[in-house]
Order: structure tokens, then C-alpha cells, then sequence
């Protein structure tokens, strides 16, 4: 389903016809947790992404949402079942809260999630932690997000399952009640030569063909797991019907690229305060006449953040007139800390910022700007609409939202999108970005030159075309299409 800019600005994040009267939604993450400050109780509520846009639905289903329990107060906020009605000012559904000790955390969600599933997805098979223990303990944890699942589903329930975290649970689910289980992977889905290192692999699969409705970003990962089904089990695969025979149970998996919440980027930027891009300078050491570059990243190899440092590197190098002239600002977000890897990739890209600052500061100057603090929803939208470009360069991405947030903050119309070919967000997006390659350090330099001189009339076009896209695609419309989809299955 399709919409305009003008139409997205109009419509409701909840209702449509299509939508189930009953739902359940199964994640890792909660859509609210509760902590404790100075004594204080506080709420962290959704501050964006897919959270944030199925909490209104969430609402007006009055469901249920299965979630892992990690705030330091939820427990003392909850019923002896794990149950606590939210939103707090206005109790509309049910939270249904799980806890997992420190060893679920250490085997389930930085061990299997984290250190073989997600590799292996993203095509980084020598960065994955084989261990039968991680795996008994992955099982085991989605027993018990099905269970609670179980719980509260009857025949004309909905539970949906989110992302890579429960590849089991469904079947789980399906052995003990008639709901209609759908699922969306929300990362890539590898090769069948990539997937078959998984000792694991066939009870990966018979739990996710439990679902009766299967949806990932793309289409080539559509591809990719049937071609995995097929060879992997005793499957019938139609391609043409985008169905999976297995068990006597029929799957329907299809390519549903996920978008942003494209008006509230929108909003987010055009009230961004006058003063705040003079004061977010200031603070930086930007002068007035630098031209910004920017990437926001969470801390993970898939991000191609090293490979990003040296093609800003390969562009000081050849393009010295830039030195005093451009600053890159990179805002990360530090992530998965317990797992070695990530400690490693902190420590390579906070030595490679400081050798690259040294190597071309000039009177006190440096190229990069390296921002490890928070910034607010609104600091982050003030920071996109005032970037002359942004560079979202994965060497592997399910989606990438950053390239899609980017473009809807952009309410000047005057910023360049420099975007990965390997980011899913590229289907959507390339043919009006700057296209690279993260791994070609010469033409992924040359490219960010392009963006940075090309002129104001192509620069408007461009960004109009992205526009459109992104605001025609977005979250809302997402979701449409998936429930669509889910009651034409269901009959």
C-alpha cells in the first residue's frame, strides 16, 4: 500500500480493516520498561522505529506483548504473572513480562542470538562462537516466550513473532494451540552454503515453517530461504506462489521491505529549534563555513564503519583543499559489549578517529567528530536535516533505517545520500542515492567528493525523488501490507 506525503500527514498510526481483533506480539525487546533512579520510578517509553509504531495498534487491539523483562524496576511494577497494563498514563494493553537470568543473557541472547545467528545472517562465518550450550539455552528461552504465548492465544488470535531471537518458538506455539502464527526476520537471510554451518539448521527451520505466514525485507532473502527449505528438509517449495509445503503445513513467505515512522522524522526536524545547529557547531568546534557530513551507527562490524574511516581518509589524502572545509561527524551507540568482537570494534574505531585526527589536523582543526554520548530524538532529527550528507555504508544490512530516518529529516531538501549497495535500504533507495561500495576505498571516496560538489538543482531533485519513496513506504504502510497479507492467509 502505497501513500503520499500529503497523505501520511493525515493518517492514523492505528485502525484499518485489516488488522486482528486479537493480537499477540512476541519480542526480545520490550515496548516499556521501568527503572529506578535516586528511589525515583521512571518509564522509558518507545522512542521510535518499529516500537514505537505498533504500540498505537497494540492499543487499539487491547493485546497482549510477550517481552523480555530487563529494566532494573520492572518486576516490583509487575502482577505474580508478569503482567502490567501500559501505557502508563493510559492502560490500553497488557505487557506480559519474562525474566531471564544472567546466564539466559550470556547463552541465549549474546550467545546464539548474537554470536551465531547473526554472523552467520550476515555472512560473517569466521566471527561465529559455536557452543551446544548456547544453543540448549536459545531452545529453552523460546519454550518460554511460547508458553506465555500459549497462555493468552485461542484459535482467533494473531501472534506475531519478531526477528531472529525466536526461530523456535512458533512451532512451539503451533504443537500446543490453533493461533495463527506470523513472523518477520528482520535481518538478512543467508545462502543455503552459508546456513548449512548451522549444526542447527533443521529445527531452525521447522520452527520458523510453524508459522503460517513468513516475511522478510527483500526479495533475495525470499530467494535465499526457500532455496535454504528446499534443501534443508523434505520441503515442497512453489516459488511462483512464495509457499513452503512441510509437515502437511503450508508457510507463505514473502518481501516486505520495512520503512520509518516518515512523518515523525518529519516533524521531529522542521521543530528542531532555531539556535540548535549554531549551538551543536559551537560545541564541535564546526565553523560556520565547514560543510558536515554525518553517520549514526550502532557499534557493529555489519556497519562498515573502518571501512567508512578510510575512505574519508583516501578523501583528505587526494583532496587537501578539504582539510578545514569538511568535518565528519560520527555518532555511535555502543552495543553488545559482553561479546569480544564488539569490545574490539570499539577499541579499533575510537584508535583509527584519533590517528586519522592527528594525521590531518591542521591549527587545532580535525576532520572527525566522534560523538559516543546520547543525543535525543530531537538532537539526532537536528543533526540529519542540517547534514550536507550522509554516509550509511554496511558491508551488510537486513534494511538500514539510518539511510530512511535521513531522508525524512530532510525538510530542506538540500542533502546528499551516500548509501551502500549491500544495505537492503539500496532496493529502495539507490537509484537517487550516491551509490558505493564500502569495500572500493577509491570510489567510495570519490563518491562522498560527488556528493559534497554536486549542485543545488540535482541536489533538490534527488532528495525530492527519496522523499517520496520513503514517505510512500513507511512504517504504517508496512504494517498495512503485512496484515493484509496475514488476513488474506487466514480467509
Amino acid at each position: 500500500m502505497n501513500r503520499s506525503i500529503e497523505a501520511a500527514e493525515t493518517a492514523e498510526s492505528a485502525g484499518g480493516p485489516s488488522r486482528p481483533s486479537s493480537l499477540v506480539v512476541v519480542s526480545n525487546r520490550q515496548p516499556y520498561s521501568h527503572d529506578r533512579t535516586d528511589g525515583e520510578l521512571s518509564v522509558d517509553e518507545p522512542a521510535g522505529g518499529l516500537t514505537a509504531g505498533l504500540d498505537p495498534v497494540m492499543r487499539t487491539t487491547d493485546g497482549t506483548w510477550i517481552a523480555w523483562g530487563d529494566g532494573d524496576a520492572d518486576e516490583s511494577v509487575t502482577d505474580e504473572t508478569g503482567r502490567v497494563r501500559v501505557p502508563p498514563d493510559d492502560p490500553s494493553y497488557t505487557l506480559r513480562r519474562l525474566w531471564l537470568s544472567e546466564r539466559d543473557v550470556e547463552r541465549y541472547y549474546a550467545g546464539y542470538s548474537n554470536q551465531v545467528l547473526w554472523p552467520v545472517c550476515h555472512g560473517a562465518n569466521w566471527k561465529v562462537e559455536h557452543a551446544e550450550r548456547y544453543f540448549d539455552r536459545y531452545r529453552d528461552v523460546n519454550e518460554r516466550f511460547a508458553e506465555a504465548a500459549v497462555d493468552t492465544a485461542d484459535e482467533d488470535t494473531t501472534v506475531w513473532f519478531q526477528d531472529y531471537h525466536l526461530a523456535l518458538a512458533p512451532r512451539r506455539v503451533k504443537e500446543e494451540c490453533d493461533a495463527f502464527c506470523m513472523q518477520f526476520w528482520h535481518i538478512p537471510w543467508p545462502g543455503w552454503d552459508g546456513f548449512r554451518r548451522l549444526p542447527q539448521r533443521e529445527e531452525l527451520l521447522d520452527g520458523l515453517l510453524a508459522n503460517d505466514f513468513l516475511a522478510f525485507h527483500l526479495p533475495s532473502y525470499v530467494e535465499r530461504f526457500l532455496d535454504c527449505a528446499e534443501s534443508g528438509l523434505d520441503a515442497t517449495v512453489d516459488r511462483e506462489a512464495g509457499s513452503v509445503r512441510c509437515r502437511g503445513e503450508t508457510t507463505t513467505v514473502g518481501a516486505f521491505p520495512l520503512g520509518v515512522d516518515a512523518q515523525r522524522r518529519h516533524e521531529q526536524a522542521r521543530s528542531v529549534p532555531n539556535g540548535f545547529w549554531d549551538s551543536f557547531r559551537e560545541d564541535h568546534g564546526i565553523g560556520p563555513d565547514e560543510r558536515v557530513a554525518v553517520g549514526v551507527d550502532r557499534l557493529d562490524y555489519t556497519k562498515g564503519i573502518p571501512e567508512r574511516l578510510a575512505a574519508l581518509e583516501r578523501l583528505f589524502e587526494r583532496h587537501p583543499e578539504r582539510r578545514g572545509r569538511l568535518r565528519y561527524v560520527q555518532k555511535v551507540a555502543e552495543s553488545r559489549t559482553t561479546i569480544p568482537a564488539y569490545r574490539r570494534l570499539g577499541r579499533t574505531v575510537r584508535d583509527e578517529v584519533a590517528r586519522i585526527n592527528h594525521r590531518f589536523a591542521v591549527d587545532g582543526w580535525e576532520p572527525i567528530v566522534h560523538l559516543e554520548e546520547y543525543l535525543g530524538e530531537h538532537e539526532l532529527a537536528g543533526l540529519y536535516r542540517h547534514a550536507d550528507c550522509a554516509l550509511v555504508s554496511p558491508v551488510c544490512d537486513g534494511m538500514n533505517l539510518v539511510a530512511q530516518e535521513y531522508v525524512a529529516a530532510q525538510v530542506d531538501g538540500n542533502g546528499v545520500l551516500v548509501l551502500s549497495e549491500l544495505a537492503g535500504a539500496h532496493e529502495l533507495l539507490g537509484e537517487q542515492a550516491v551509490s558505493i561500495n564500502p569495500y572500493a576505498t577509491e570510489t567510495f571516496a570519490d563518491a562522498i567528493e560527488e556528493a559534497l560538489g554536486m549542485g543545488a538543482r540535482e541536489r533538490q531533485e534527488r532528495m525530492d525523488a527519496l522523499r517520496r519513496v520513503v514517505f510512500e513506504n513507511d512504517l504504517e504502510s508496512w504494517m498495512d501490507e503485512l496484515f493484509e497479507t496475514a488476513a488474506t492467509i487466514r480467509g
